[in-house]
């Protein structure tokens, strides 16, 4: 199929302003959507045509572009006459049919800490070693991801990702302003609990478990301090059998999470690249593997979170508790300072250095 796409995009000539986007899940959001967003400010949506594939383009009305649908043969060739094309996930959908005077921006869509690609047990399918720019977060990206995907060393663009810029700018004024939105009470510290998304232990037959939480335990131990923002997936959510209250407050479907980091005090996460998305913010976190044994034997990590994460590795919801109990906000902000340090080195202005770069472009 690679073979039979690279012989027609030699038939079909290459579009010098066009510009093919997605984002992950093929919505209309992460890096990709920032990107296209400062494109739209700097006037360039006027230069340049500009096409999202969208898995269900009727859900979005986007200023400054057309829409295609993913996986249609429209959307195929646009992807071969695009100049350009900007994707956090793929573009090719498992292919290979990119021509050499086409331009391929990867921002990918989360820091190294779980392994990936032809690092995964019985996979060996990541070949990316002809992607023209890459996004990195740290030293890393650049290692992992140079080795697990493939990806050229000189392909990397050290800026950190576009959807973390604003993270790096944020009021006061800002969270006061978010915090009065989402409902967080005053007085009240908000922890927000993303955990990531756990694939079936039994070879897909089954979803993963829920966390092992007693929802009721936190609320008496800890509802008199905190509220909790809960964003997990839709289907964790459900075996979670969470009832919604002014203690436990439901953000799954919630568009933006930069918001919920913006507007916690604390994040409660497992394995999820969220937790060096948050260091930026320099703010409390901790990381509850309550499956962590497990999850390192089965899928791996970069690197040993024992030693890594700010507070370590708690493996009971008792420790967790405890921990927020005791809470010393500045000596934990400290750690995750430290974190930050050592795995987030870049970033800022991502999505200005990725113009200039596909396009020579400057604000």
């Amino acid at each position: 199929m690679s073979a039979a796409f690279t012989a027609l995009g030699k038939l079909i000539p290459t579009d010098e302003h066009l510009v093919l986007f997605n984002g992950h899940g093929y919505k209309y959001n992460d890096s990709p959507r920032v990107i296209f967003e400062k494109m739209r400010e700097m006037g360039l949506t006027e230069k340049y045509r500009v096409v999202w594939a969208l898995n269900d383009p009727d859900a979005y009305e986007i200023e400054g572009c057309e829409k295609v649908k993913m996986d249609t043969p429209q959307y195929f060739l646009t992807a071969l006459k695009a100049k350009y094309w900007v994707s956090c996930v793929n573009i090719e959908r498992g292919l290979q049919f990119k021509k050499k005077d086409q331009v391929y921006l990867n921002t990918w869509h989360g820091a190294a800490i779980n392994v990936c690609g032809n690092g995964v047990p019985g996979r060996n399918d990541f070949h990316w070693n002809y992607i023209d720019y890459f996004c990195s977060c740290g030293k890393y990206d650049e290692e992992c991801f140079g080795r697990d995907l493939q990806v050229r060393q000189d392909a990397f663009l050290k800026c950190g990702y576009p959807r973390n810029d604003e993270l790096y700018h944020v009021t006061e004024e800002e969270v006061k302003s978010l915090r009065e939105k989402l409902g967080i009470p005053d007085g009240k510290k908000a922890i927000l609990y993303a955990p990531t998304w756990r694939e079936s232990s039994d070879g897909g037959s089954s979803y993963e478990l829920a966390p092992p939480i007693d929802w009721q335990k936190w609320k008496e131990q800890l509802g008199d301090q905190y509220v909790v923002m809960l964003r997990t997936h839709p289907y964790t959510t459900k075996l979670m059998n969470v009832e919604f209250d002014d203690f436990v407050m439901n953000f799954t479907d919630y568009p933006r999470v930069n918001d919920l980091m913006i507007a916690a005090d604390v994040l409660i996460s497992d394995y999820s690249s969220i937790n060096l998305d948050y260091s930026i913010l320099g703010k409390p976190m901790i990381c509850f593997g309550y499956d962590y044994d497990a999850y390192r034997r089965e899928r791996g990590f970069y690197y040993d979170l024992e030693k890594e994460m700010p507070n370590g590795v708690m493996r009971h919801e008792d420790e967790v508790i405890d921990h927020l109990l005791h809470l010393d906000v500045e000596a934990d902000s400290r750690k995750t300072e430290k974190f930050r340090d050592d795995h987030m080195q870049y970033g800022g202005n991502a999505a200005e250095v990725c113009i200039e770069k596909l396009f020579g472009e400057r604000k």
